[in-house]
């Protein structure tokens, strides 16, 4: 096979941010993006073309939860390959304990209200990802797999 026929396919990066105030984490309920709105999220967003993994996270700490943070205050926390219906994803959590200014809401248009809840109490409207993602993290597994077509991590 020569690698010109060679067919490959294109995977959807994403940079997280696990916001921590002791056992609480910071979430962000979604509205208006027209995809889980009303259910819990984390700030985050797309890594852009040409941007790395923690440039992105610190771009959307700015964009989502307004405030800075140095690259040496991000840890890598967990990583989730994700198969959705029409493309697959990697999404890096970085956990976040030290940041400069107060967190407030700077999308009032995309996101009701960020609120701090237990990790150990994440609510039912969880986008069901974020919460298999949160759950893995918590038990400390660096690494997950989740198919969305039934909501199932694989791990």
């Amino acid at each position: 096979m020569s690698s010109q026929s060679r067919k490959y396919y294109t995977v959807v990066p994403s940079s997280y941010l696990l916001f921590r105030k002791g056992d609480e984490i910071l979430l962000s309920l979604r509205k208006n993006t027209g995809y889980h709105d009303g259910d819990y999220s984390l700030p985050a967003g797309h890594i852009e073309e040409g941007e790395y993994a923690l440039e992105a996270a610190i771009r959307e700490a700015k964009e989502e939860a307004g405030v800075d943070i140095a690259p040496q205050d991000l840890k890598m926390a967990h990583m989730m390959y994700r198969i959705c219906a029409d493309h697959v994803r990697a999404d890096y959590f970085f956990e976040v304990t030290k940041w400069e200014g107060e967190i407030h809401n700077p999308e009032p248009d995309k996101c009701d209200a960020l609120d701090w809840l237990k990790l150990s109490e994440l609510p039912a409207n969880t986008t069901p990802y974020i919460k298999a993602a949160l759950t893995a993290y918590a038990a400390r597994q660096i690494y997950s797999e989740f198919n969305e077509a039934d909501d199932k991590i694989f791990n």
